[in-house]
């Protein structure tokens, strides 16, 4: 069965669907409960832009002044944002995961099909687009295809990862190739290689082998050697297939040798950059994002390089699993003022700012020149993140459940699994078994 682009899976049980899909908060970095609703005195006469985004997303008061028109900024609040689209009260533009939610939204028509403004934008050109843009196309059975929904503010190739020269020398290793990727046997041999304990705990993470959560992992590795783990229907997954399999032994592997942190034993700090700093952590898998913060700290940046990503089977890809950016909803009331706002914050400074800070791929192909490349590490960076732009690669999310939802599953599944050493088989019946009940219902409640 395909899921048509728009509309037939109902708006009128979207809070229903919701609530069944575990759309959690935590799905958005950097969420909050609070609210800014703006003062409205003294601008009767402007148009006011309700923009649901994360804290400190960008200066209320530089879009105002930019836009000239009043701005009422809500931070981002999953639950509110549900009661808002259900009742077609929805904020004129929001914030989301493009690569894991575009589908999600778009199936229920709460997306406006954007590709008349882009079509007549003389600063935000299809041409121009990076392909990661492609994650906001649903035709209703694919992503990457189909009407274009939003667009994505910078991005990285989320399975590529940072590495200490330093350790590796230390290590007597080699330093993985610039242009050749690992396999993810050579990857975790390297991490166990690396990780140093003390007392039997370890001390020094040898590699952390998984950067935005263990389900978008195991898609990405499954991708690569040649599989899926969704049916063509979207309507189930399978980890019982042989490259899902073997990426699920990969990963059971990498979290019983505890090497890095995993699911069983997660990092204390919350994220890889403290160990990483303090040289408690060798390899971290983060995409070209994590050169920003490496470049705030001279002597961690002088001893930083970045690789390809790792690869479980001969079909090379390098996918991004986020691409964070907006969208303007169906009933948004402001919709020639949202996409004002849009060619100001991705064609604008706010665009060319992100481009040179490192924190990112710009999402314009005309601003890839500003990424930077003063210090060696920055230039090296940038080198490799070129070569592997050929590689990117759109996989299609459902759009019954979100992500957040299928790592809900493997949070409870793998604990218990990779302590009791649970066959990689036994697991995949359980996996599959929860989340396809969870999509199931989810898909009820949609029809």
């Amino acid at each position: 069965m395909s899921v048509p682009a728009t509309g037939s899976l109902g708006r009128r049980h979207f809070l229903a669907a919701s609530a069944g899909a575990a759309l959690t908060a935590t799905a958005l970095p950097g969420c909050a409960a609070s609210v800014d609703d703006g003062d409205d005195s003294g601008s009767k006469s402007k148009t006011t832009l309700t923009v649901m985004a994360v804290k400190d997303e960008f200066d209320v008061k530089a879009v105002e002044k930019a836009l000239g028109m009043k701005v009422r900024l809500l931070i981002q609040d999953t639950p509110k944002l549900n009661a808002m689209l259900a009742s077609k009260t929805p904020p004129d533009v929001v914030v989301a995961w493009g690569a894991s939610e575009t589908s999600y939204f778009a199936a229920r028509g709460l997306m406006t099909d954007l590709d008349p403004y882009f079509d007549k934008s003389a600063v935000l050109k299809p041409s121009d687009l990076d392909p990661v843009n492609d994650v906001w196309r649903f035709d209703g059975t694919k992503q990457g295809v189909g009407p274009r929904y939003g667009m994505t503010k910078d991005y990285s190739q989320d399975q590529m990862f940072w590495y200490r020269t330093d350790m590796f020398d230390a290590a007597k290793l080699d330093h993985p190739s610039e242009t050749e990727p690992l396999s993810y046997d050579e990857w975790l041999d390297m991490g166990k290689r690396l990780v140093k304990r003390r007392l039997g705990k370890v001390k020094v993470y040898g590699l952390n082998g998984t950067g935005l959560g263990v389900f978008s992992q195991i898609m990405g590795m499954t991708a690569s050697a040649g599989g899926r783990l969704f049916a063509e229907d979207l309507a189930s997954v399978d980890f019982s297939s042989p490259e899902a399999l073997k990426a699920l032994k990969w990963y059971l592997e990498y979290a019983r040798a505890d090497i890095g942190p995993n699911v069983a034993n997660p990092n204390p700090d919350g994220w890889d950059w403290p160990p990483y700093q303090a040289g408690r952590m060798a390899m971290t898998c983060s995409g070209y994002w994590f050169g920003g913060v490496i470049g705030g700290d001279p002597k961690v940046a002088e001893v930083s390089r970045f690789a390809p990503a790792p690869q479980l089977g001969s079909h090379r890809i390098s996918p991004c699993f986020g691409a964070t950016g907006f969208f303007i909803p169906k009933d948004a009331k402001n919709k020639d003022a949202a996409w004002k706002f849009f060619e100001w914050y991705f064609a604008g400074k706010p665009a060319q700012d992100r481009a040179s800070s490192g924190w990112g791929i710009p999402t314009l192909k005309s601003l890839h020149s500003r990424m930077p490349q003063d210090k060696p590490f920055q230039k090296q960076a940038y080198q490799v993140q070129q070569q592997e732009l050929a590689y990117f690669s759109t996989l299609t999310f459902t759009p019954y459940v979100q992500r957040a939802a299928l790592d809900g599953v493997i949070n409870k599944v793998l604990p218990g699994a990779i302590k009791s050493g649970t066959s990689a088989g036994k697991v995949a019946d359980e996996l599959n078994s929860r989340m396809n009940e969870q999509i199931a219902k989810a898909k009820e409640l949609v029809r």
